[in-house]
């Protein structure tokens, strides 16, 4: 059963592992890739990744992406997002900080951080448009 408005946003809000999709070009499947994402209900989803990454490229060729997130327990659920890319701008200090504390414990999230912002290089912020959404919770049925 599809989910509501209200709680498929909900639902994406949550800190989930997602699956990033965007083109690869003519004659591939599509590039997939596990990424930590930040999405506000009713807002904008963003995700930082190298700023010379194939991803980037990707994703600035096309101009729109894909993501999709999905849990087991207690029922399964997924909400798929895809829409045009709204801009892309530096990443900051606050962004990495923002997601390591999203996804990692208090402790891990400072080690993360210190990592990303010594050893991982520039990135990116690429903020997505929701524009077409496909959701569903099969422990509704």
């Amino acid at each position: 059963m599809a989910l509501s408005k209200d709680a498929r946003e909900q639902f994406l809000a949550e800190p989930h592992i997602a699956a990033l999709s965007v083109s690869a070009g003519p004659g591939r499947g599509p590039l997939t890739v596990p990424i930590w994402y930040q999405y506000t209900p009713g807002g904008e989803l963003w995700v930082l990744t190298g700023a010379e990454s194939r991803k980037k490229r990707l994703i600035e060729a096309a101009g729109c992406f894909s993501i999709m997130v999905e849990q087991a327990e207690p029922t399964v659920r997924y909400v798929a997002v895809d829409g045009a890319v709204s801009r892309i701008e530096p990443g900051t200090d606050e962004q990495q900080t923002e997601l390591a504390h999203r996804y990692l414990p208090p402790d891990r999230a400072e080690k993360f951080v210190q990592y990303a912002l010594t050893e991982l290089g520039e990135h990116v912020a690429i903020y997505l448009r929701p524009e077409h959404w496909l959701s569903a919770d099969l422990g509704a049925i």
